[in-house]
């Protein structure tokens, strides 16, 4: 039996365009930064940057098509039947996503955490993320993302 409410998601998704991507992302997707002890590392912390789309894996062509159309990122299995898109790679991240949210903003109240997201980013290649001080600085900055605003 069909489900009603999926009937006209399309199985094979076309070229995407600008707009459908940033209101799929503002619904859908996730700018992350993880912060881990790390001791082998100059600052003893590893600073981990991500940007997530996750979805149920009916709907992974849409995923696979978001990573084409960034020209970037992986597709892995997320948890039971959840996949993610997702990109890790400070060049991408910094080349092709933060570039592309600049120019195509996000709607909602996501933007706030893409603007901390892009801080963070700016600060790691400039190298802040090498000593205790820019580290403090970033997790300063992490630990107000992705937290419960009122909407």
């Amino acid at each position: 039996m069909e489900n009603p409410q999926r009937l006209h998601v399309r199985s094979r998704p076309g070229k995407l365009n600008a707009q459908w991507v940033v209101g799929f992302v503002d619904g859908e997707g996730c700018f992350f930064v993880g912060i881990n002890p790390h001791p082998e590392m100059t600052a003893r912390f590893q600073v981990l940057p991500e940007f997530t789309v996750v979805q149920h894996q009916r709907d992974i062509q849409l995923l696979f098509a978001l990573k084409k159309f960034f020209g970037c990122g992986v597709v892995r299995r997320n948890h039971g039947d959840r996949m993610a898109y997702r990109v890790r790679s400070l060049e991408h991240l910094s080349e092709r996503v933060i570039p592309f949210f600049e120019e195509h903003p996000l709607k909602s109240k996501k933007r706030v955490d893409f603007s901390k997201f892009r801080k963070i980013l700016r600060c790691m290649n400039q190298g802040v993320h090498l000593t205790e001080e820019g580290i403090e600085r970033i997790k300063a900055i992490a630990s107000t993302m992705n937290t419960a605003r009122e909407r």
